[in-house]
């Protein structure tokens, strides 16, 4: 009799792992939900401490080259290359030149990227993880500097962008309006927890507020991804890791459509390349295998600059349809140009490789390189030319 109450009372080994498996999963998510959070804090810290200035930035745009810097350093100072391609749509809209708003959509690319190099700090305390995270973060960086160097002298000679886009623009009537806050989930997610720390901290002036702001962000990403790493090492085996390899590491074709469709979804590039980084620095997936992803959001982003053009009438709403979808061809033709010539493709990967080689073994290379491709040598090119 005491035997079967001694069996009764046994918890199941299947029942408590299960519960193990379950509570793995919910943090995990939890802190998926934080390091979105951190990702949005930083992104509206640094546009509250600096929107005014980056936005002041737009009057110095007098060349294709000047172009180019401005639309960098304003997307790396707002933190959103949507908000900054809506923003080219507007001026255009306002009658800015075609040929000088070109050159800012695609600075805007380079400028979006600075988030993931962000993201992949969180796992400087450990040097195998930060060199495998700033590898899988700066090959966007290193992809979105090749397409400039690529297509922008093509643009400068030729209208390349320009020509095409006005090709296509003509084919499309605008007039519809259209929302671009009532498709975006992760700012419904996020505005809350954000709108909450602005008003526990009103009584600063906005940049103080905007630097409090970006600070938490950032701790709150170490902290996050710290614990994200432990989970993740021990929940990514056997068939868990197979799901995620066929999802994003099965091949380029797969990764690019992936990575365009949840891209689509959140209406982030950075939020999606972003939570690819720490896959990474964990070892749950290689830097290659999410190389095809980070295209795919590349091609993603450009619909928010699409549903912005839109919701343009009047006399100027065909050129501010035609700079949207320079953003999108100039986006889709490099991840088909670049990707698609074996020679090409392998420059972002072996670039990214080496640095973040280098970065491990010095951190404040780190810190150097992020200071200096999106804010020091920028800025410096603009006070020189003004």
């Amino acid at each position: 009799m005491s035997l079967k109450n001694e069996h009764i009372q046994a918890p199941p080994k299947d029942l408590d792992s299960t519960i193990k498996l379950v509570f793995k999963w919910v943090s995990l998510a939890f802190l998926v939900f934080l390091m979105l959070q951190a990702v949005s804090l930083i992104g509206g810290g640094f546009k509250l401490a600096t929107a005014d200035h980056a936005k002041a930035l737009f009057d110095f745009a007098s060349n294709p080259i000047m172009g180019l810097i401005i639309g960098m350093v304003c997307t790396a100072l707002i933190q959103s290359s949507s908000t900054v391609s809506s923003i080219i749509v507007a001026m255009v809209a306002g009658g800015l030149p075609i040929t000088i708003a070109v050159p800012m959509m695609m600075g805007a690319n380079i400028g979006t990227s600075i988030t993931n190099t962000i993201v992949s700090l969180g796992h400087v305390a450990k040097k195998e993880e930060f060199q495998r995270a700033f590898n899988a973060a700066t090959i966007h960086d290193f992809f979105n500097l090749l397409s400039v160097m690529i297509f922008l002298p093509l643009e400068i000679m030729f209208g390349l962008l320009e020509k095409l886009s006005a090709q296509m623009a003509s084919f499309f009537t605008t007039g519809a309006t259209a929302d671009v806050n009532s498709f975006n989930p992760i700012k419904a997610l996020t505005s809350p927890f954000n709108d909450f720390v602005g008003h526990a901290l009103a009584s600063l002036p906005p940049i103080y507020l905007g630097m409090v702001k970006a600070v938490i962000g950032i701790v709150l990403i170490v902290a996050a991804i710290t614990y994200m790493g432990k989970i993740m090492k021990s929940l990514m085996v056997g068939k868990a890791k197979d799901v995620l390899h066929r999802s994003v590491g099965k091949g380029p074709i797969t990764g690019i459509t992936s990575g365009t469709l949840v891209t689509i979804l959140v209406q982030s590039s950075s939020t999606t390349t972003s939570l690819m980084v720490p896959l990474v620095g964990t070892g749950v997936l290689k830097a290659r295998d999410i190389y095809p992803f980070t295209l795919g959001a590349n091609i993603g982003t450009t619909i928010t600059a699409i549903i912005a053009a839109l919701g343009v009438t009047g006399i100027n709403a065909s050129f501010a349809l035609q700079i949207a979808l320079v953003h999108f061809l100039y986006n889709a033709l490099a991840v088909l140009l670049i990707y698609g010539v074996p020679f090409l493709r392998e420059i972002p990967p072996n670039l990214s490789y080496k640095l973040s080689i280098k970065v491990s073994e010095k951190k404040v290379f780190g810190l150097g390189y992020i200071l200096g491709l999106f804010f020091v040598i920028p800025l410096s090119a603009i006070l020189i030319s003004n």
